[in-house]
């Protein structure tokens, strides 16, 4: 049997809405060394992130008074649309899709056939999602490395669909999925026109997938519940996993987050699944296949279920090792990954980095399930921009908080640690390195407030007020209470939150809150057959109407960047056309519609050129042909690249 794209799509949907919570010239090599320490000196106070962020080199452009000066566009609608549009005197061009070629033996992509897997770790991943342009000093406006995530893949990476055959998956289509999984690391320059043009073969090339070692780092390394039959050490892992948004470093690294890594597993013991909080209170399947791609089936690293007969139980402990942050040196080929542990373990969106004027940081997460929590990581150590080397474990130690929002806009910031406000020996969590592993259950044990879907956190470049989007949650006012900072029932639309630390201190545990914007339906809004949208709205938006917010990103003169990712086939998101890139003014919280996706896609994934004259954009799942829009290829993930044709700054 076999899944077509729409299928497989209503079970990805229904996996990820559950709701599990119970409540002479220097060698190039030394130029990027240097030039990392010289860039980061440029501004990395007062959270411009510099190097990262692309801009510290550059002075920071004069506000506008109007912050947004293109023409919107408007929404689409139509069931065959399959383009991405952009205002009047901007263009957009399909960049890096599905299945071109990363490493120089790479082997062409043909719409009408099939890869191996071994062509697929050559090639780029599916589902382009969270990513990042790490520009190289000696041209940083024309010359760097792009990186991207690949979160998960399509039924469409198999010319047939995924299969099964005798109740098991074929092990070649397992190979390539797990192949078309992780991360994408290519080098792009402006050509002699002032293009942007891929480059191959580059040293810099390189695919993270499934299967790639990756070592474990921090207060579970070597851990017990880290053990498995492969690694009997708990100190190296295969893979990393839906790899959804992202985050980057002061010292110019990556940050992989490892979302919806339960839909992977399988535990077929219900007794012990019913006891183990660690498969539990992150939902497991229990029972058949695994929730997305039944891999168990030919691989046994995705079979939680309990073996005795082999030690460490087989493989019960593999989904440990999944649900953390995952550091990349980008500009370092042969550097091993490195899963940080001391982050806590979740289904993470994102984690984005606020720096202190006095070198202190925090890192923002959220978990994006209805009914989960906000985090934030406060390294022990501070940031030294005169020592870039001293920078690299400073993940490994430190304070993992969840938030509270009170009434009053105000909240606080709780502190998973052990032996601290009942995650003691009694409560279940035996050391911090269960209260790191069950981060979801020591935060139920705290009180943390429960959110619709927290997503992508965007830290404004200025003045360090930290902006969340919340996706949506149709559970709430029935699976979960309405609460202060989730108050409309049936949350189909989302909303977004935003709050200053307390003297805009990014490690302070208290913070002032407020509703930045509440996304929803305009009134008399109606669906493609006509029929009114019922007005699920307690507030209203300044401007282009939108639902669902999810990814969220600040350009460098305070521009607020939202990506949206709804079903837009189905009533009632029918009325809000396909999904979109919209740009707000914290201000005066005006939205423009900036961009709109093909049918069926999510925009998701945002980064720009230093001197934010080139965004790049990823078209996710599109549901027709895209990029090609013959009716007829294969649809291919794709990473678009935004230009404006006077060469200016995107947005103005």
């Amino acid at each position: 049997m076999s899944q077509n794209f729409s299928e497989f799509h209503a079970t990805v949907e229904a996996a990820d809405d559950r709701s599990i919570n119970p409540t002479g010239e220097p060698s190039l090599d030394r130029l990027v060394d240097r030039g990392r320490r010289n860039l980061l000196k440029g501004g990395l106070g007062a959270a411009a992130f510099g190097f990262l962020a692309g801009g510290a080199s550059i002075a920071r452009a004069a506000r506008p008074d109007a912050l947004m000066g293109f023409t919107g566009v408007p929404t689409q609608h139509a069931v065959d649309f399959d383009q991405v549009i952009v205002p009047p005197g901007y263009r957009a061009q399909p960049f890096f899709s599905w299945g071109d070629a990363v490493l120089a033996d790479a082997p062409d992509w043909h719409p009408d056939a099939s890869d191996d897997w071994q062509a697929q770790l050559k090639q780029a991943g599916d589902n382009h999602d969270g990513m990042h342009f790490f520009p190289f000093p000696d041209d940083p406006n024309g010359h760097g490395l792009l990186v991207i995530n690949h979160e998960y893949v399509n039924p469409t990476l198999h010319p047939d669909g995924m299969t099964i055959v005798d109740g098991k998956r074929p092990l070649d289509e397992v190979r390539k999925e797990q192949a078309a999984h992780g991360l994408s690391i290519i080098e792009v320059k402006k050509d002699g026109d002032g293009h942007w043009q891929r480059v191959l073969p580059s040293r810099y090339n390189r695919r993270l997938s499934a299967m790639t070692p990756m070592r474990i780092s921090g207060p579970l390394a070597g851990h017990a519940q880290m053990k498995t039959a492969g690694d009997p050490s708990g100190l190296e892992v295969l893979g990393t996993l839906n790899n959804c948004s992202s985050g980057f470093t002061p010292w110019g690294t990556y940050l992989i987050c490892e979302e919806n890594w339960h839909n992977y597993f399988v535990n077929r013991d219900a007794e012990d699944y019913a006891r183990r909080v660690s498969h539990k209170r992150y939902g497991l399947a229990t029972e058949g296949p695994s929730k997305l791609y039944a891999w168990e089936t030919v691989d046994p690293r995705f079979d939680a279920t309990p073996d005795d007969e082999q030690p460490h139980g087989g493989y019960v402990n593999e989904p440990h090792r999944f649900g953390w942050v995952v550091e990349v040196d980008p500009f370092d080929p042969d550097s091993q990954p490195v899963k940080r542990t001391a982050f806590g373990r979740y289904c993470r969106e994102c984690s984005v980095l606020s720096l202190g004027d006095d070198g202190r940081m925090a890192i923002y997460s959220g978990d994006d399930t209805k009914g989960e929590y906000i985090y934030k990581f406060v390294p022990a150590g501070r940031f030294d921009d005169e020592n870039l080397a001293a920078n690299r474990d400073l993940l490994d130690e430190g304070t993992l908080y969840v938030a509270r929002f009170d009434g009053g806009g105000k909240g606080q910031w709780l502190a998973l640690v052990h032996g601290q406000d009942g995650l003691t020996v009694e409560n279940g969590f035996a050391s911090q390195a269960e209260v790191l592993l069950n981060a979801r259950a020591a935060a139920d044990q705290l009180g943390a407030t429960p959110m619709d879907r927290p997503e992508w956190v965007a830290i404004h470049p200025t003045t360090r007020e930290v902006y969340v989007t919340l996706t949506n949650n149709d559970g709430r006012g029935t699976k979960q209470p309405v609460n202060i900072a989730n108050r409309r029932p049936n949350n189909l639309h989302g909303h977004i939150l935003r709050w200053n630390e307390a003297n805009g201190d990014p490690t302070a545990t208290t913070f002032d809150w407020e509703i930045f914007l509440l996304a929803g339906e305009q009134p008399g809004a109606r669906d493609t057959t006509g029929k009114p949208v019922p007005v699920n709205l307690i507030g209203t938006i300044d401007g282009d109407i939108f639902s669902s917010p999810d990814g969220l990103a600040f350009d460098r003169d305070g521009r607020l960047w939202i990506e949206t990712d709804y079903d837009d086939t189905e009533a009632p998101m029918q009325a809000m056309g396909c999904n979109q890139l919209l740009c707000a003014d914290p201000r005066t919280r005006e939205v423009k519609r900036f961009l709109v996706g093909p049918r069926g896609c999510e925009v998701t994934g945002i980064t720009w050129s230093p001197d934010y004259r080139a965004m790049w954009v990823n078209i996710q799942h599109p549901e027709l042909s895209y990029p090609a829009s013959d009716g007829k290829t294969r649809a291919r993930s794709t990473t678009v690249l935004v230009t404006k044709e006077d060469g200016g700054v995107i947005g103005t």
